[in-house]
């Protein structure tokens, strides 16, 4: 689409979910905010996604409920029934966010390219924005901003932390020793690596580097069944906090540590976006795609191999995005090789 002429009065973004996507749209909002101060902005967003976001100011948030069924629907539609925007930014291409997209009335209508489309994606837009061959996805969401006509350079975030996830971090863990923080879980099962390898790491991080080692991560089953495997098999002490702390007290909890060992999960993201070093475990996704922004250099990452073993392929013949989330891909990535990262990191 061709760069607005003039800065819009109001711009509505409509992206639910996850919390590692919502995390990668901040760099828009910072990127409009920077360049059109006096545009309102208006986010669409999930329950979830709104809690990790809700200090961001300048920015109305409408909150939906992705679990409240047709009621959410409804509540939205009364919401915005009589709302316009001059610009909608359509980021989110399933089936039931392009049918809740029919609910924001704009002119300007930009959405995702073919390539990256799905669900009928662009029966609901009017533009897309540009195609970029294996582009990551935080660039890849700078292209609505570019697509608007604001130049971006360096993606910025700036996310705020509440005072008071700060001193629950400074009561959990006091002191000043190099802290890594373990978030072993992503939602995807089949990105997750073995709790034996965690805890060969853990006590690696603690013997050779000496830091201290917390568990983290929220309060499912899994998790919780995860951090306690990893605590019994290793031969030094850690913090297990797992499904102990507010997403609030999480923000802060990886903001204080010096560095975070995870899957391709919504942790990485934020983690990056806060600035912390993390060494992301990469074999069933690609880092090249969706490895923390900040810490690419850092991450482990099988994914070509995998291809090959599982698909037969040269990543780079597989279609942009693609999972190989198949039993055993993880195991491609080594203890060997998350050590080396280690190292690296605190050199």
């Amino acid at each position: 689409m061709s760069p607005l002429n003039q800065p819009p009065e109001s711009i509505c973004i409509f992206r639910l979910s996850a919390l590692g996507d919502a995390t990668h749209v901040v760099p828009v909002v910072r990127a409009i905010q920077s360049h059109w101060p006096e545009t309102r902005i208006t986010w669409i967003i999930g329950k979830l996604e709104y809690r990790l976001l809700s200090g961001m100011e300048g920015i109305e948030f409408i909150v939906f409920d992705k679990n409240g069924g047709l009621q959410a629907a409804k509540t939205l539609h009364e919401t915005m029934r009589r709302r316009r925007f001059d610009v909608f930014l359509h980021m989110q291409v399933a089936a039931r966010a392009n049918l809740l997209s029919c609910l924001v009335r704009a002119p300007v209508r930009l959405g995702w390219d073919d390539a990256r489309s799905r669900d009928f994606h662009n029966r609901f837009i009017r533009e897309q924005v540009a195609s970029v061959p294996f582009q990551h996805q935080v660039q890849g969401f700078l292209e609505f901003a570019r697509a608007l006509g604001i130049p971006v350079t360096d993606p910025q975030w700036d996310i705020p932390i509440a005072n008071s996830a700060f001193d629950w971090v400074s009561d959990q863990v006091p002191g000043e020793q190099p802290l890594l923080l373990i978030s072993p879980c992503s939602s995807h099962t089949l990105r997750n690596w073995s709790a034996e390898r965690y805890a060969e790491i853990a006590d690696f991080a603690v013997s050779e580097a000496g830091m201290q080692v917390v568990l983290s991560g929220g309060p499912s089953d899994l998790e919780k069944s995860v951090a306690a495997d990893i605590e019994s098999r290793m031969s030094a002490p850690c913090l297990n906090l797992v499904g102990k702390d507010t997403l609030e007290q999480s923000k802060a909890l990886l903001k204080r540590a010096d560095l975070v060992i995870s899957p391709d999960s919504g942790p990485v993201h934020i983690a990056s976006a806060l600035g912390t070093p993390v060494i992301g475990l990469y074999a069933a996704t690609w880092s090249r795609r969706s490895g923390p922004y900040n810490s690419l250099n850092l991450c482990v990452d099988r994914f070509e191999e995998a291809a090959e073993k599982f698909r037969n392929k040269h990543a780079e013949d597989l279609r942009w995005g693609t999972r190989i989330e198949e039993p055993g891909v993880m195991d491609l990535v080594s203890t060997q090789d998350v050590k080396e990262r280690i190292i690296q990191a605190l050199d």
